[in-house]
């Protein structure tokens, strides 16, 4: 049996969005998993009964498996992070978070203020020994199969070695829930050449190659939507969090875009070519771990639906049954006297 916790409070969408989401994962999964609602009770129960009478009235059978635990503050979109976690100690993330931490919740989604989780999730759920920073790693769709890429949005600069870092985790995640039982990793940068890139991506492009993990070198952005380059298919793409978030909001442009285009010159129905483009759409992946703090804590975006937050709890409850953050700090543990002995801390 597995509880997750949900953020009700969080989200430009918020109550209804994370609701009716946990509403319908509840739905979609066995019956022995739980969902905790955690936020402002009132808010919670008058929105929950709305749509239980109303168009989620089918959802009434998993009511049971659907319980809500108190947290009176709200930590807004616009609150800056550290100005939250100590105004708002009681806040539906902080709570949430906690939930986590002290083992009465196996994960955590919110689509929520995303530096005032990260904060959070730090401060309770710590970071991994052998880690500086933890990495947001999103799932993104190519040609050929899904991809790993992180950071996108954690850390706006990153040093050679946290590069390294990030492959590591990015191969324990792609292992244990992309089912990649090697995973390739590509170090973004702007050429295939060793010596391209700015500094930090040049010095990591050597720590890489002695870092333990199949490195296949520099990788190009044409190179992510095939999902390969001239030395095989990709499984994690490493950058640092200036440019993956850059790319990600790139990224989630292209499927509305195509689908307007193709609409247009082909007359055909916009939600019959929104279907066959469903790998494009980013509700279809919910959220995005916080790669390398000691629990799940799931990230969603801001104007997540109830289909996102339904799939970012699954993605919760997968990175909790896969053991992936035990396999992180294994990984890590692993890797530290080889890191050592090269003469750098990791």
């Amino acid at each position: 049996m597995a509880r997750i916790a949900v953020d009700a409070m969080g989200g430009d969408f918020a109550p209804r969005a994370p609701i009716a989401g946990a509403l319908h994962a509840l739905g979609a999964l066995a019956p022995e998993h739980h969902i905790e609602l955690v936020g402002q009770t009132a808010v919670i129960e008058a929105e929950l009964a709305a749509l239980l009478r109303g168009e989620l009235a089918d959802f009434t059978r998993v009511r049971d498996r659907l319980s809500i635990v108190e947290a009176p503050d709200v930590i807004e979109m616009t609150d800056k992070p550290s100005v939250a976690l100590r105004g708002k100690t009681q806040s539906s993330m902080v709570v949430g978070i906690k939930r986590v931490a002290e083992g009465h919740a196996h994960g955590f989604v919110s689509a929520g203020n995303t530096g005032a989780q990260m904060a959070a999730s730090l401060v309770s759920l710590k970071l991994h020994a052998g880690l500086t920073r933890p990495a947001i790693g999103t799932i993104f769709p190519t040609a050929k199969q899904p991809i790993l890429v992180l950071d996108v949005g954690a850390n706006v600069d990153c040093a050679p070695e946290e590069l390294v870092q990030f492959a590591r985790i990015g191969t324990v995640y792609a292992q244990a829930l992309l089912d990649r039982p090697n995973p390739a990793v590509g170090l973004l940068s702007i050429g295939e050449e060793p010596e391209k890139g700015n500094l930090a991506v040049k010095e990591a492009h050597q720590r890489l190659r002695g870092a333990g993990v199949n490195f296949l070198g520099n990788v190009e952005g044409r190179d992510l939507p095939r999902g390969f380059c001239d030395r095989g298919d990709i499984d994690v793409v490493v950058c640092d969090g200036f440019t993956g978030n850059i790319l990600l909001k790139f990224y989630e442009s292209i499927g509305p875009m195509l689908i307007g285009m193709v609409s247009k010159v082909a007359g055909l129905d916009a939600r019959e070519i929104a279907g066959s483009l469903k790998q494009l759409d980013v509700d279809e992946y919910g959220g995005a771990p916080l790669l390398g703090v000691r629990g799940v804590s799931i990230i969603s975006h801001g104007k997540s639906s109830p289909r996102a937050i339904k799939n970012a709890i699954h993605v919760a409850l997968r990175a909790h049954e896969s053991g992936m953050t035990d396999q992180i700090g294994q990984r890590l543990a692993e890797s530290m006297p080889q890191a050592t002995a090269s003469g750098t801390t990791s």
